[in-house]
């Protein structure tokens, strides 16, 4: 309570100004930091406990229970800064293997990979190992109809870009759109450099358009 009140401006006429009275304390001892779109108290609420769970993260974990010593060893190897500038992007080309390979970064991946490769166990993989969910979203939730049960349902993913707007309004959304395909086109590129794979520019232009395109007809 105490802490609304000081969000609070009562000297503002409600009548006139709700919203400085209900939040002219607030907009009055805060400014958007420059990191940020947005400032609330759910921000600080959120930055707070990330700094608390730092340091639960960094103590140690003798005798943690094992759910525990799980998170700390997560946390840990995400902070080891030098092993994961020495793997470089083995994860990556790794996790690609596990799928089948990437055709975009493979030299004859159309007679190599193509006539074992299986879409419906692909995408089964995504889904159980990696929690990415490609062309078809799935998941076990309470049924709407009898909230005693729990079924599988069948649904769209999230698009690429956060939402349809990015693949067909102009302005910033083309400039996202953009800088997006950019960014397939660079990461395909390293990833062929990394592999030993010739570099053939025109060709990562190519399928990487030819992705766009179809998940534009997906956003459709």
């Amino acid at each position: 309570a105490a802490r609304i009140i000081q969000n609070m401006d009562p000297t503002a006429d409600p009548c006139k100004d709700f919203y400085q009275y209900a939040c002219g304390g607030w907009l009055n001892r805060h400014v958007i930091p420059e990191t940020s779109s947005r400032y609330s108290i759910f921000d600080i609420l959120r930055d707070e406990l990330e700094i608390i769970l730092k340091g639960v993260l960094e103590t140690s974990d003798q005798g943690d229970r094992e759910a525990f010593q799980k998170a700390k060893i997560l946390y840990r190897s995400c902070m080891n800064e030098s092993l994961i500038e020495q793997r470089d992007s083995l994860p990556l080309l790794e996790a690609l293997t596990m799928v089948g390979d990437w055709p975009v970064a493979s030299a004859d991946w159309n007679k190599t990979k193509e006539p074992s490769w299986s879409m419906e166990e692909n995408l089964s993989i995504m889904n159980s190992r990696f929690n990415k969910r490609v062309l078809i979203d799935m998941f076990v939730w309470n049924d709407d109809q009898d909230s005693t049960r729990h079924i599988i349902y069948i649904d769209q993913p999230s698009l690429g870009m956060p939402s349809r707007d990015y693949y067909f309004n102009g302005g910033n959304y083309q400039r996202v759109r953009e800088a997006y395909l950019q960014f397939m086109v660079t990461i395909a590129k390293m990833i062929r450099e990394d592999k030993k794979v010739s570099r053939d520019d025109s060709f990562v232009q190519e399928e990487m358009a030819k992705v766009m395109e179809l998940e534009t007809e997906i956003a459709n």
